[in-house]
């Protein structure tokens, strides 16, 4: 890994996903429901982040925890696209998950038949 400790790779991941998102520090602070005053703490090393916190800003920033803690290198994924479906099925009812289910693998099966069309 780099020679940055985790509470240096830390701050340099908040700070890089929240300006590849295009957003300011008060921006994801509202998008993340903290204040902005903690996103400053956090970005200048003054605080660490709680779980749920980072747990918060990874959300706000469509990315993993592990991305945030240096744990990968992928700021924006399979893993931080699966993780942002789950969020959205994990509302829904039984009957909207299966229905949910049947609808993505349909696309998948489409778009695998697309590609083997392409290969023709």
């Amino acid at each position: 890994m780099k020679n940055l400790d985790s509470s240096d790779e830390f701050k340099a991941r908040l700070k890089k996903a929240r300006k590849i998102r295009g957003l300011g520090q008060s921006a994801l602070a509202e998008r993340a429901g903290l204040p902005s005053s903690s996103i400053s703490h956090f970005e200048g090393g003054g605080r660490k982040p709680s779980f749920e916190n980072l747990r918060r800003l990874a959300i706000a920033l469509e990315v993993t925890t592990d991305y945030l803690l240096g744990q990968v290198d992928d700021v924006g994924g399979a893993t931080a696209e699966a993780d942002t479906l789950y969020r959205h099925v994990k509302n829904l009812t039984e009957d909207d998950r299966e229905l949910a289910q049947n609808f993505v693998q349909m696309l998948s099966e489409r778009n695998r038949q697309g590609a083997s069309d392409d290969r023709k």
